[in-house]
């Protein structure tokens, strides 16, 4: 097949008669001509038909059962043609912004391919964006120094305005016991009272800890609890030290930027993690670490 030009041989498509043409590939082409002088008939009815025509030869015998077959158009040979998308001259779409890849759809597939190997990085400080599963995540934390005292958050509040008693009542049924507020640490036992004219960040407390091996199991439990109350993040707040943020999507929150956002399914999640919310919480009571 010829890269670099489209030859067309013998059309004869309604009112074309024998034509011969090379058209250039890669290029912009124009045909033009009078009302009726075989325009769309070499364009779409020859042309195109016959690159739509190959194209469903290619796929596999049962998905040309749901196509149909299709009539090889009059022409002797087209040589160097690629399977075409062609979009007809009337609008098929009455929003303005609509372009070739949002009519074809091929938009939505473009998306799939650079969302599956594209490398996205953070469009304020160019670091790479990159996904954190659990045993990761717990094997960053168990990296800090022995006998490190740290919290596991769950941030199920972030930057809203309101009181957030649901969100203090669903904790209280979940069996937590404690909550950090904009910074401060509160027992859920105790009425918390917000200015719901301020924006608030409110993490559960799902575990205390203390840094050594055999806190493996026990650390993946709590952070699967906190990632399922978030949709995927967790915080873990190292006692006189800073807080570290891990998210199992890809987000990077030194940007407050999030390439995925995973609110929706954090309610079902939740649900799911009610039990072990229960038990990760019945496990500071009875092993409260001095902090």
């Amino acid at each position: 097949m010829s890269l670099d030009k489209i030859e067309v041989r013998g059309a004869r498509e309604h009112n074309l008669k024998d034509v011969d043409v090379t058209i250039p590939r890669d290029k912009l082409v124009v045909l033009t001509g009078l009302s009726g002088s075989g325009k769309s008939s070499l364009a779409f009815d020859t042309i195109y038909a016959e690159g739509q025509r190959r194209y469903v030869e290619s796929l596999s015998s049962y998905a040309r059962m749901f196509l149909g077959q299709m009539e090889k158009p009059d022409v002797d040979k087209i040589d160097g043609l690629s399977p075409a998308i062609s979009i007809d001259q009337k609008t098929t779409s009455k929003n303005p912004r609509s372009t070739v890849g949002t009519v074809t759809e091929i938009y939505d597939y473009l998306r799939l391919l650079y969302a599956r190997i594209g490398i996205p990085h953070c469009p304020v400080c160019g670091r790479e964006i990159k996904q954190q599963t659990i045993d990761q995540i717990v094997d960053q934390v168990l990296a800090l120094p022995e006998k490190t005292r740290l919290q596991v958050l769950a941030p199920v509040v972030r930057g809203r305005k309101g009181e957030h008693v649901k969100e203090f009542d669903a904790a209280r049924r979940g069996g937590f016991v404690r909550a950090r507020v904009d910074g401060l640490l509160y027992d859920l036992s105790e009425p918390i009272q917000l200015n719901k004219n301020q924006k608030h960040n409110i993490e559960i407390v799902v575990d205390r800890l203390v840094v050594r091996e055999d806190i493996r199991s026990r650390l993946a439990d709590s952070l699967e609890v906190a990632s399922g109350l978030t949709g995927g993040m967790v915080i873990v707040n190292v006692i006189d030290g800073e807080d570290i943020t891990f998210s199992q999507n890809y987000a990077w929150e030194q940007s407050s930027f999030f390439f995925f956002s995973a609110a929706l399914t954090a309610q079902a999640k939740s649900s799911s993690r009610t039990k072990s919310g229960s038990r990760i919480a019945e496990v500071q009571r009875r092993e409260d670490l001095s902090l």
